[in-house]
Formats: C-alpha cells, sequence, structure tokens
C-alpha cells in the first residue's frame, strides 16, 4: 500500500502523469489507476522507483523498465531513474463452506471435459510457466485413475518422504513442489477404486502434503465432471478454473459442460486453453486448422471469458513432455514456452482481478527484478 514515507509528493505528479499514459499489459488499467506505484522518492537527482503487481511478471519487467527509464529521467531535478518491479499475489479468503490451504495464496485447476485435449500438458507447462515469471508454485496430479505429471516432469519412480508419519514431503521438479497418485503405485499398478475411496485419496493428497508457501497450486484434475471435480469444489477455495479444449466440435461440447459445472459451484472460469489449434508442415510450412477454427473464441464469448491462448499441434511439445522436460523448461525461448508464459500472466492478472472483487489482501511482497 502506498504511504507518505514512501511517496515523495514533489515528485509524485510528474511520475503519476508518466504512469497514466501507460496500460498494464494484463488489466484495463493504466499504471496510475492500478495503484502499481508503492514507492517514489526523489534524493539528490536519484529518482527511486517501485512497482508492484499483483500477479507474476518476470517476462515484461525488462521492456517496461527500458520504456520508462528514460522518461522518468527527463522530468526536472532528476540526473538518473532507479526502478524495481515487484510482484505480491494476493490472498484471498477461503469461501464459506471451504478451508484453506495452508501456505498457499491461491488454487487454479486445469480441466477439461474429455480426454485426450492436452490438459496435462497445458498443467504442467502453465505451472512452470508461472514459476519462471516469478512465482513460487506447486501442482497436484488429482488424475487418480491416470496420473501423468510424475512421467513429465522426469520423476516417475521417486516417493514422498514422511518424516512424521501422516504427512507427506512432495518430490521436487524443476524446482517445483509435486504430489501425485503415480508416487504411491508402481507403473503397472491399476487403480480400481469407487468413487469414496477416489475422493478420500485426492483429499489426502491435497491437506496432507506439507507444501509450502506457494503463491499458486495448481491441480491438474482428471476429464470429466465427477468425483474430484465434486469434492474440489466442496472442500477446496479454489479461486479460478483453466479449461482446456481443442477446436473440434465435440471437444467444444464437453468443454462446455466443464464450463457450467464450474459456474453451478461458484468457481470463476479464468479462461480457455485450445490445444492443436494450427499445426504448420514441418517439410512444407503450409499451415493447417487440422480439428476446425475459432472454437476457443467462440466458447470464451459465450461463457463471457476469454481465450488465454492457443497452442500449436506440434511434434516438439509431446516430445519433451514425454522426455520429462515440458516446453517451457526444455526450450525456454521457444515460441511454444513464449506462449505459455503468455497464458501464465494473463492467468494470474485474470485471479488478481478474481482477487479484488472477493476481498483479496497482501501479505508477502517479493522482488522479482531489479534494472536501474
Amino acid at each position: 500500500m502506498e504511504t507518505e514515507s514512501n511517496l515523495s509528493t514533489s515528485i509524485q505528479s510528474p511520475v503519476r502523469s508518466i504512469l497514466a499514459e501507460h496500460e498494464d499489459p494484463y488489466r484495463e488499467l493504466n499504471l496510475a489507476e492500478s495503484g502499481a506505484l508503492t514507492r517514489c522518492e526523489l534524493n539528490a537527482g536519484e529518482l527511486d522507483i517501485e512497482l508492484t503487481f499483483p500477479y507474476p511478471v518476470a517476462g515484461i519487467t525488462r521492456p517496461l523498465v527500458k520504456l520508462l527509464k528514460p522518461k522518468f529521467e527527463a522530468l526536472k531535478d532528476v540526473k538518473e531513474a532507479f526502478i524495481r518491479i515487484r510482484q505480491d499475489v494476493p490472498v484471498v479468503p477461503a469461501r464459506s463452506g471451504t478451508e484453506a490451504i495452508p501456505g498457499v495464496r491461491q488454487v487454479i485447476c486445469v480441466a477439461s471435459g474429455k480426454g485426450g485435449v492436452g490438459k496435462s500438458t497445458t498443467a504442467v507447462n502453465l505451472a512452470l510457466a508461472l514459476q519462471v515469471e516469478g512465482a513460487r508454485v506447486g501442482i497436484l496430479d488429482a488424475d487418480i485413475y491416470g496420473p501423468s505429471q510424475a512421467l513429465m516432469l522426469g520423476v516417475q519412480g521417486q516417493r514422498p518422504e514422511t518424516h512424521d508419519g501422516k504427512t507427506f514431503e512432495p518430490v521436487i521438479a524443476h524446482g517445483l513442489p509435486v504430489m501425485s497418485m503415480a508416487f504411491l503405485l508402481t507403473e503397472r499398478s491399476p487403480t480400481i477404486w469407487r468413487g469414496p475411496m477416489v475422493s478420500g485419496a485426492f483429499t489426502q493428497m491435497l491437506r496432507q502434503t506439507n507444501w509450502g508457501e506457494l503463491d499458486y497450486l495448481v491441480i491438474d484434475l482428471p476429464p470429466g465432471t465427477g468425483d474430484i471435480q465434486l469434492t474440489l469444489s466442496q472442500q477446496v477455495p479454489v479461486n479460478g478454473a483453466v479449461v482446456v479444449t481443442t477446436p473440434q466440435d465435440i471437444a467444444l461440447m464437453d468443454a462446455r459442460r466443464g464450463i457450467e459445472m464450474f459456474r453451478r459451484v461458484d468457481v470463476p472460469v479464468i479462461g480457455v486453453v485450445e490445444n492443436m489449434s494450427l499445426h504448420t508442415c514441418s517439410n512444407c510450412g503450409h499451415t493447417e486448422h487440422l480439428f476446425g477454427e475459432g472454437g476457443g473464441d467462440r466458447i470464451a464469448a459465450e461463457y463471457d471469458t476469454q481465450l488465454l491462448g492457443a497452442l500449436p499441434l506440434a511434434l516438439s511439445i509431446r516430445e519433451q513432455t514425454d522426455s520429462g522436460k515440458p516446453s517451457v523448461i526444455s526450450d525456454p525461448d521457444g515460441s511454444v514456452a513464449q506462449l505459455y508464459r503468455e497464458i501464465a500472466r494473463q492467468v494470474g492478472a485474470r485471479l488478481a482481478l478474481f482477487a479484488r472483487t472477493q476481498g483479496g489482501h497482501d501479505l508477502i511482497t517479493k522482488t522479482q527484478g531489479t534494472d536501474e
């Protein structure tokens, strides 16, 4: 929050005028309106500026500093401007009937109406992208019957430790705390359980894992609208859902069912990710919409949400994920990784908007980057 101690009144007005000329790229507010300015001090010609965002922004830090720095240095009495960009992910009070997860600020579930649309690939790359953008992130593989995150993160065969016989320490993969049923079973062990057992296993993994301090916990849900989804909506303070689909009509029909389910249990839909949107031939470069075109846009418009991104049908995405190094890690400068990072920033910004309307508050601010 802004205080008299960190905002100098004499320089504040011209600084705000400059900030008012630039939009927050992921919220419909300019940088002055958004309250991003949390420090503004001028001492002996040195201007100390701090901008705080309620979502992870590592990917836009340098361009933003490069844009603003010369404008601040053109102000009267300013010899040099020092700009710090920080994030402060808000905490949202658990909604009635649910219990907060200790240490976890926000919960994101990634869902799909049917299998085979790339939901788990989206979940793992979203979690990694949020982490690369500067957030503290964990991932829970809630697909009890078909867990895949252990393979996708290259930690299959590992077992979580327990120090007290009551709670688990998550497996760490690429810096992410991870919990999955795959850690508790062998690869050839089928999970032959009825609904109550499945819900119980999900609750145990969620509540008995020592997640530590996280900005976001990403939950990779099983496809459909079954027991896990119902348990989640009843017991977990989910802050928003990402719905994954392909452009196919049948996939879109199932995605609608998923969105309707979240609406009925009062879980806001952050947006839609469209997988397998476009295929480019590796030999001739010809591009083609193999599964249809514009489906993600249509369903987002229908439910007053937004299309977060459209991912291509690319062999590399499958190969990288199968090798235990998803696209965000294996090819961080590639176009696919950049798409996931763009989706991650949009997800964070949308959650910040939800938090603002739901009475979220800030606890811990951490520096994302400094450029002077």
